[in-house]
């Protein structure tokens, strides 16, 4: 294998990264402020409910779909390079998303007092209502997801970078501007997310029509007899079902949760939050410049380059989760406490927010894994395979999670989700042995090989911050009360020796992946 390949997904990654670990970071701060201003309380709960179901719903319309039937199908038609065909194509999907969307919030608005007992909270009234502010967010987001597919077949990943940013942005600022002019402040907030989902739907349209590409309403009937959006749907299909099961995980998660105790459910999204910024660093990117290039490769079938992607991918992938994971395990109090802890989110919340968070990290590596094998699938126009890996992951996670949740609470909920996202990575490689022009073993070994060296390094690695980290923090908590330093400035510390054993390890074994990052980066510097 080249590297020609693992230069290419850093040098496009990288941009996007960069992007998307902002907005990760935003979201880091969206979370703190929801733990300054709700901690683990009871309406905490109430506003991570509510923002779950139409999220729920958003991953069915909008990112699921757009990423296993949008974007394949849209490839043909570039392909193809039919400029009517095009247009006529992208009015259909307008026009039947639009129609899909509206009718679902309506519908979600309507039943939100059905729904909403189910979870077993306390803040029931309060809970319904947030869920009817937040329900027309599903339709700025799929139009916005919509946007993000036309510009990323075209590799151009810039403004759907930014746009989370805004979302996040926008819930920030209206949790503080608008909480003295609200009842509380969950119902700013809610208002923030319906203002940021608008945005990132606005800040992506001009691209798409400054790149060429317009459309308009058509009628219903004839948006559905469009071969390209008959295609979609037909893809979408067997995805919504696969989808709506990893969605039902989060779902019934929650549901266990909400009736485990105060607090579960809030501590639960909180370290979610964590690990999502972890994955916002390269996972999620690399899954998205991934896509459009494999859908290409297919369709051309061009299987070697298919498969020197696909390896590198994984490869890089295994770079950045591995080394995490390790520090996490061991500095995961320090950053949860650097991250949430104030008046409101106290040592209960830390403790909640720690046993969550040391078992949902371990399944970094395979959430992460999942999204680069999951586009390998779409790229193929194969969205069955995805979608019966995440049906058996489904029934895994919720039996584990019921048998787990009484004995261990929130933890419990959280290794069940760990331990099916490791069940889905295997199904997804056996399932990609189906077509014997992809090489799975090649990358399976490649896979195996680098996770247990590096493996080993972070191992290494951690052992000089464990030595030290007693004393930087019992040193800085006597300098000051701020959270920055007395857990901050320890945490970078240890991150830095952490990082800098790590990277001394990597070019003693002269590992050719951080080798390319770091003559990507020289190269940045030197521009």
């Amino acid at each position: 294998m080249t590297s020609g390949a693992a230069r290419s997904l850093l040098r496009h990654g990288s941009i996007l990264s960069l992007l998307t670990l902002a907005s990760r970071v935003l979201g880091l701060l969206r979370e703190m402020t929801k733990a300054a201003l709700l901690g683990t309380s009871a309406l905490s709960d109430a506003f991570s409910v509510a923002f779950l179901i139409p999220n729920l719903f958003r991953r069915l319309f909008a990112e699921g779909s757009i990423a296993a039937a949008f974007i394949p199908t849209f490839k043909e038609y570039l392909l193809e390079n039919d400029r009517n065909r095009i247009r006529e194509f992208l009015s259909s999907m307008l026009t039947f998303l639009s129609c899909a969307v509206t009718l679902t919030v309506m519908a979600g608005i309507l039943l939100a007092p059905v729904i909403t007992p189910v979870f077993g909270l306390e803040e029931f009234d309060e809970t319904t209502l947030l869920t009817r502010i937040m329900f027309p967010f599903l339709a700025f987001i799929s139009l916005a997801a919509l946007f993000q597919g036309i510009l990323n077949s075209v590799h151009v990943f810039a403004p759907s970078g930014f746009a989370p940013i805004a979302l996040n942005l926008a819930t920030i600022l209206c949790a503080y501007g608008l909480s003295p002019l609200t009842a509380n402040p969950a119902r700013a907030m809610a208002i923030g997310i319906l203002a940021g989902g608008f945005l990132e739907a606005a800040i992506q349209l001009p691209f798409v029509i400054t790149h060429g590409y317009t459309f308009r309403f058509t009628g219903i009937v004839k948006a559905l007899k469009n071969p390209g959006t008959r295609k979609v749907l037909r893809l979408i299909a067997p995805t919504i079902a696969g989808m709506a099961a990893y969605q039902l995980n989060d779902l019934v998660s929650t549901a266990l949760a909400g009736n485990a105790g105060e607090g579960v459910v809030s501590s639960l999204q909180y370290s979610l939050r964590i690990q999502e910024l972890f994955l916002g660093i390269f996972a999620v990117s690399i899954g998205t410049v991934l896509l459009p290039d494999l859908a290409e490769y297919a369709k051309t079938a061009r299987w070697e380059s298919y498969n020197e992607r696909l390896v590198s991918a994984m490869d890089i992938i295994i770079l950045i989760t591995v080394p995490v994971t390790f520090f996490s395990l061991t500095h995961g109090e320090t950053l949860i406490r650097l991250l949430f802890q104030t008046r409101s989110f106290d040592e209960q919340s830390v403790a909640l927010t720690l046993a969550a968070f040391r078992h949902h990290i371990p399944g970094l590596l395979f959430i992460a894994l999942n999204r680069i094998l999951a586009p390998a699938f779409y790229a193929q126009s194969d969205s069955r395979s995805p979608a019966l890996a995440g049906l058996v992951s489904f029934g895994v996670n919720i039996l584990l999670a019921a048998i787990l949740v009484r004995p261990y609470a929130g933890a419990g909920i959280a290794l069940a989700l760990t331990i099916a996202g490791a069940v889905n990575t295997a199904l997804l490689l056996i399932f990609l042995r189906r077509n014997p022009r992809i090489a799975v073993g090649a990358a399976l070994r490649s896979a195996l090989g680098y996770t247990l060296k590096l493996a080993v390094f972070s191992a290494i690695a951690v052992l000089p911050t464990l030595a030290v980290n007693s004393r930087l923090t019992g040193l800085f908590a006597g300098l000051g009360r701020g959270r920055l330093v007395r857990w901050g400035i320890p945490f970078a510390l240890n991150a830095l020796l952490f990082g800098a054993t790590g990277a001394a390890l990597l070019v003693i074994s002269r590992d050719r992946y951080f080798l390319a990052l770091a003559k990507l980066f020289r190269r940045g510097r030197a521009g």
